[in-house]
């Protein structure tokens, strides 16, 4: 069943926010596009990843699951240098909970940005 709402960015392309499958909920990656200001302009990196976190947790909640279910996240970076900065802003927004994580640096990513996050939860029952 394919998730799509208005509290995270629309896609740009040919895909969907999320697709819940077998009480699973996979979530396609997240720029951290403000959803009511597609026109922000890209802040610092810890704003970039609570933005992008915020828009996983959106699409999570539009699929009946939150951030506390997320099984699996995988985040793209611009540069390596900046995860330690990433590292702390995805502490302070997840708290206690600690999904199984990867890391991947990458180069340029769309619009200037530079974190990318993707997520997998179970859907709450």
């Amino acid at each position: 069943m394919p998730i799509q709402t208005p509290d995270a960015p629309t896609p740009a392309g040919h895909y969907s926010q999320a697709i819940v499958y077998n009480g699973m909920v996979y979530v396609a990656g997240q720029l951290p596009i403000d959803p009511n200001n597609r026109e922000q302009p890209v802040g610092p990196i810890e704003a970039q990843t609570e933005q992008a976190l915020r828009n996983v947790e959106a699409i999570l909640k539009a699929a009946g699951s939150n951030l506390s279910q997320v099984v699996q996240m995988t985040i793209y970076i611009s540069d390596i240098s900046l995860w330690s900065r990433v590292n702390t802003t995805y502490a302070q927004v997840l708290g206690d909970h600690r999904p199984a994580r990867a890391i991947v640096p990458t180069r340029d990513l769309h619009y200037g940005y530079q974190i990318e996050i993707q997520a997998i939860a179970a859907v709450a029952s």
